[in-house]
């Protein structure tokens, strides 16, 4: 039996997990079973645009608008491996649905649809993915690490990069500044 009660969810970092990679971090959890785990960070923005990578698959882009969005590091996994979370999910080569309106997408048919101006409506471009092993991502939950909740498309489309943190615990009704970086087990 797999365990798959945390794709479409969040993983909000608590403020005692200071690993630089994942510090202040909100990952959409993509894919999650017995074996693994693999999400993308969502609020994690860097220096490259979405026409630098166009640039180098050699596709022009024709929308202005699509050229100039912003590329996030999605985790420290593969990070020349592009991804796309998008809405509506459409059907491009290599894509994982998840849920009713959301997919993740890592072909380059995507990236050519959406220079033309004729991709999905909303996009989330990412390089790189975090990743687990079996039972490491249960552990980092059971040690205070994590908090999850079921994604919310707002956050990742719409709520400002700098607010997602928060935004995504504030799912769960929890105000993540008043928490303390010190971690414990009653």
């Amino acid at each position: 039996m797999t365990q798959d009660f945390l794709v479409n969810h969040f993983l909000v970092a608590m403020p005692s997990l200071n690993d630089p990679n994942f510090h202040k971090s909100v990952i959409f959890i993509c894919e999650h079973n017995a074996q693994s785990a693999l999400g993308i960070i969502i609020n994690k923005p860097t220096s490259i645009v979405l026409n630098d990578i166009f640039k180098q698959l050699a596709i022009t882009a024709k929308d202005e608008r699509i050229a100039r969005q912003p590329v996030f590091q999605g985790g420290p996994v593969q990070t020349e491996r592009g991804f796309v979370i998008h809405e509506p999910p459409g059907s491009w080569e290599s894509s994982l649905i998840l849920g009713d309106c959301l997919a993740v997408t890592s072909s380059r048919d995507v990236l050519a649809c959406m220079a033309r101006g004729q991709g999905p409506q909303n996009i989330f471009v990412a390089l790189g993915y975090a990743g687990w092993g079996a039972g490491q991502l249960e552990s980092e939950m059971a040690s205070n690490s994590w908090l999850s909740t079921p994604a919310n498309r707002s956050i990742i489309f719409e709520t400002p990069v700098e607010q997602r943190w928060q935004a995504a615990a504030q799912l769960l009704g929890v105000d993540i500044a008043l928490l303390t970086e010190d971690a414990g087990h009653a």
